[in-house]
């Protein structure tokens, strides 16, 4: 995508590299999906590809960084910039990213353990609660 910065991680380009060459199908059996957020400090466009969990007609995302003790960079721009890029497969539209609620949030945690169970040993193992992000579709 031009004018967008892919991940600087090399595990996380290479992953976006076969989202792009299998048509959003990467992996099989996985939700997966392209997030493009606005970088809080410098402005520029950046993306990174995540495991996602659907709710309704809503796009669930758990802010994990891979247990990490500090939120992952696109969490923190989106929180700067509510209005992020998504793409589902081949298809790219405009959505409106915000942290679940605390009332939300147990119903959207346990659709992400399911998703990926590794989120429940990342929680496990660090003192930080993962945030659970939801992506609404902004209508065209």
């Amino acid at each position: 995508m031009p004018g967008v910065h892919d991940s600087p991680n090399a595990w996380v380009a290479e992953h976006i590299r076969r989202f792009e060459e299998t048509g959003g199908r990467p992996r099989p059996g996985m939700n997966d999906l392209l997030l493009t957020t606005r970088g809080r400090k410098t402005g520029e466009r950046r993306r990174t590809a995540l495991v996602y969990a659907r709710d309704d007609d809503r796009y669930v995302l758990a802010a994990s960084n891979r247990g990490s003790e500090h939120h992952p960079a696109w969490y923190l721009n989106l929180l700067a910039d509510p209005y992020v890029t998504v793409q589902v497969g081949t298809d790219t539209f405009t959505a409106y990213a915000r942290p679940a609620t605390a009332d939300e949030r147990p119903h959207l945690w346990r659709l992400m353990v399911s998703a990926l169970s590794e989120y429940a040993a990342y929680q496990q193992r660090i003192t930080r609660e993962i945030p659970v992000v939801l992506l609404e579709p902004v209508p065209k």
